[in-house]
């Protein structure tokens, strides 16, 4: 009876004891992830920014990784893989006993975890599911995982995988990255000894880097190749031949945005819109607007003009460390940015310029006053007075306006009064049609930013942003279509399919005959007023100057019949560029570099002269038309209901 009772007991302990362990081993792989889709399975990849001709701006990525096929990974770098770091992986279901029981006793001895005993296929787990805590239970987990992923996934499978996730150091991840980084080359294209190099970097990728240690890098190279060696994948030749070979890494190329500022700007955009960590990891194709011989152009003219400026300033004493620029282009007819510069140099300040500051836009608001006039009944050939002109204002100070030649004219017609950009005459027709008549208008065209609804916002004094300004021009040269600026025309994911198409959003904001009496009288500008200089460049174009108080900011936005393009000048502190830094003389030349180069190429465009208007000789002081033309008369777009 009392062995009985022994052996109940015992039977009973045997059976906790298994529970135990059954509980302790479904506790510790309950939550281990599924498998199950590992062949659908698609590793972090880099995102690429292409131009509107599909060159590579830039690449975004939390791991920089270029995932390819195993058919184009050379035999080579697979052997030299397999050899240095699991001799038996075609051979085993996962785990290696004998490597395991080696490195057991090994730690044993050295009383520390000095020596491991992964096989490919559980590296393959741990940098997949796992963390690289040291720990019984995260080897555990980590064997049952391995055998899953044997039993259900072909050895190729799983080695394709392994050298598209593996990180291999200098910030990259998988062969393909790291043949690019260190070669210079696809990984399709290494050698022996470049192959050799790169699978043995996997047990200490920052240690054995070709560009940190190049002597280490070749003793583990080396490494590599004595075991391949000894067997029997190269023959002796083979090997003295790879071994001879030097370390030399490509040279290292800073991944420098080809157009900082626009890259930036894309990054808000997408911000905005997207997720970015999905953006920034699942190998997307994002494909711009911007045209990358237009931007070098740019930046040329600014790199150009810029340095006559300074030394300008420089002869009149005027401090030159706080002077600024910022240039933005656009697609007329669909409102994509074709260019964009904030600044002199984005790598020592990545501040925009063109898009996030806000300055004073001077006489280059001045067409919207008259534009609001126009399509109220004005016609260019109407009169205003250029006359001295003052207000009191209500703190009993007077608000004296001044024209900047300080010189007046009497009865001009719009016309000459905004080629001359004249001051009293543009704020007499503010009082005339009303401020906020203008800043609806202005806000129908494009204008954001808050307007003060005063009389001296005829003279630019509202802070504006340079891509609204010159966006908010484009509905003059666009027949009366105002079109929003974007950046980025479609997105593909890496089978491309596409995730994102823009849409050009239109909206008629002006009749197509105002539209284009506005821009024969921006025209004036170029033809009979301060932008003058810009004749040089023989096409058909308009635009206004624009100068701030005391010679702060110094603008000219101007288009022809398909780019718009805002060139904006200044310090960054609001401080003066000198005297007679105005539009004319700091900004103009930028802005008529570019577009000599941006309609080199194309053959001569006309603006619009639509059904209701009529091209008629007057004179621009009197406003009287004539039949033919006279030393006193200019050419005029005039709508024909005006004529009679």
């Amino acid at each position: 009876m009392l062995k009985q009772h022994w052996y109940l007991i015992s039977i009973a302990f045997i059976a906790i004891f298994f529970g135990i362990l059954a509980g302790a081993f479904f506790s510790l792989i309950h939550d281990l992830p599924q498998i199950n889709s590992l062949k659908q399975f698609k590793p972090s990849s880099v995102t690429t920014v292409f131009s509107s001709d599909n060159k590579i701006l830039a690449k975004f990525y939390i791991e920089k990784r270029f995932p390819v096929s195993i058919e184009k990974i050379p035999k080579n770098l697979i052997s030299a893989l397999i050899t240095i770091e699991d001799k038996n992986f075609y051979i085993h279901s996962g785990i290696n006993l004998k490597a395991i029981f080696r490195a057991i006793l090994h730690n044993l001895k050295a009383r520390s975890y000095t020596q491991g005993a992964s096989t490919l296929t559980q590296q393959l787990s741990k940098t997949l599911f796992l963390s690289s805590e040291k720990s019984i239970a995260r080897k555990i987990k980590e064997a049952f995982l391995t055998i899953q992923i044997e039993r259900r996934y072909t050895k190729n499978e799983i080695l394709e995988l392994y050298l598209n996730l593996i990180y291999l150091g200098s910030g990259v991840y998988g062969v393909e990255a790291a043949s690019q980084t260190y070669f210079g080359k696809s990984v399709k294209d290494l050698t022996l000894a470049e192959s050799a190099l790169i699978a043995g970097l996997p047990k200490a990728p920052s240690v054995y880097s070709p560009i940190k240690n190049p002597d280490l890098a070749k003793k583990r190279r080396d490494i590599v190749l004595q075991q391949m060696l000894s067997a029997k994948i190269i023959t002796s030749v083979e090997y003295n031949l790879a071994k001879a070979v030097e370390i030399s890494p490509a040279p290292q190329i800073t991944e420098q945005n080809k157009a900082g500022y626009f890259i930036e700007y894309i990054k808000t955009s997408l911000k905005e819109q997207f997720d970015l960590q999905n953006i920034y990891s699942k190998g997307l194709n994002i494909y711009t607007t911007l045209d990358l011989d237009l931007q070098q152009a740019a930046e040329e003219s600014i790199s150009k003009q810029m340095d006559q400026l300074e030394i300008r300033m420089i002869k009149q004493g005027v401090d030159t460390s706080k002077v600024q620029c910022a240039l933005i282009a656009m697609d007329v007819k669909t409102g994509g940015v074709l260019s964009m510069v904030g600044g002199k140099n984005f790598f020592k300040s990545a501040f925009n310029r063109a898009v996030q500051a806000k300055r004073q836009p001077g006489s280059a608001f001045k067409p919207f006053v008259y534009a609001t006039a126009i399509t109220l009944g004005f016609s260019q050939n109407d009169k205003l007075l250029d006359a001295p002109l003052s207000y009191r204002q209500d703190d009993y100070k007077t608000w004296q306006v001044n024209n900047f030649s300080k010189t007046y004219l009497g009865e001009i017609t719009f016309r000459k009064a905004l080629a001359l950009s004249k001051n009293t005459p543009v704020v007499r027709l503010m009082e005339m049609i009303g401020p906020d008549r203008v800043i609806e208008f202005a806000k129908k065209a494009g204008v954001s930013s808050k307007l003060h609804s005063n009389l001296s916002l005829a003279l630019g004094t509202s802070e504006v942003s340079l891509i609204e300004l010159t966006a908010s021009y484009i509905p003059f040269a666009n027949m009366g279509i105002k079109v929003a600026p974007f950046s980025i025309i479609q997105i593909t994911d890496s089978d491309s399919r596409i995730m994102y198409q823009n849409t050009t959003q239109k909206q008629y904001i002006m009749s197509r005959q105002n539209a284009a009496v506005i821009t024969d009288m921006l025209k004036a500008v170029v033809l009979e007023g301060t932008g003058k200089d810009a004749l040089a460049i023989q096409k058909d174009i308009a635009g206004k100057t624009g100068t701030t108080d005391n010679y702060k900011d110094a603008l000219f936005i101007g288009f022809s019949p398909d780019i718009a393009v805002g060139v904006w000048v200044g310090n960054d502190d609001a401080t003066s560029l000198g005297k007679y830094e105005t539009g004319a003389r700091a900004a103009l030349p930028i802005w008529m570099d570019y577009m000599k180069h941006a309609l080199s190429n194309k053959s001569y465009q006309y603006f619009d002269i639509p059904d209701g208007t009529k091209l008629v000789y007057m004179n621009p002081d009197t406003g009287e038309i004539t039949k033919e033309k006279t030393s006193r008369t200019v050419k005029t777009l005039i709508k024909i209901k005006d004529l009679k």
